[in-house]
């Protein structure tokens, strides 16, 4: 709970503020031009979604760009050697204080076997882009950050 002043009213207020580990998104090219999409199971909701690959940045990660390989890697056994930084966008600014970072790693290839975290259910595959923008357009990609890294994306 912070304690804030009203920039407007001047009245203090107090506000719930959840302070958390910033985030990264991959959008992973295959050397074909595919994107690596991922079907993971998500408790809140109680459903599968179609994702991209991505997840918290630890501290041990020397930057949101090391927590984007090691989770491509982790999540699809994938590595790639052309990575683009596409800046970040704040998940939820009313209550939340950290960023989700947007990555998109060109020539993905596979390297080694998927190491999931032990609640993780995710299942590789991939798609053409005008299948992902299909996904996008009818609702089988629904996870906000997802469609928020795609809108930076195709800018």
């Amino acid at each position: 709970m912070d304690r804030i002043v009203s920039p407007r009213t001047e009245e203090e207020h107090d506000f719930y503020v959840l302070d958390g580990s910033d985030w990264v998104n991959v959008i992973p090219l295959t050397e074909e031009g595919n994107l690596l999409l991922v079907r993971q199971y998500r408790h809140g909701t109680e459903v599968t979604t179609v994702e991209i690959p991505g997840g918290a940045v630890d501290a041990t990660d020397e930057s949101p760009l090391a927590a984007g390989r090691r989770e491509l890697l982790e999540e699809t056994g994938h590595a790639a050697d052309r990575w683009r930084d596409l800046g970040f966008v704040h998940p939820n600014p009313a209550i939340q204080s950290n960023r989700c970072w947007t990555f998109v790693a060109e020539g993905c290839r596979r390297v080694a076997p998927p190491r999931l975290d032990p609640g993780e259910d995710i299942e590789v595959f991939e798609a053409a882009p005008d299948e992902v923008r299909a996904m996008l357009r009818d609702g089988r990609i629904t996870h906000s950050l997802v469609v928020a890294a795609f809108a930076k994306w195709s800018y």
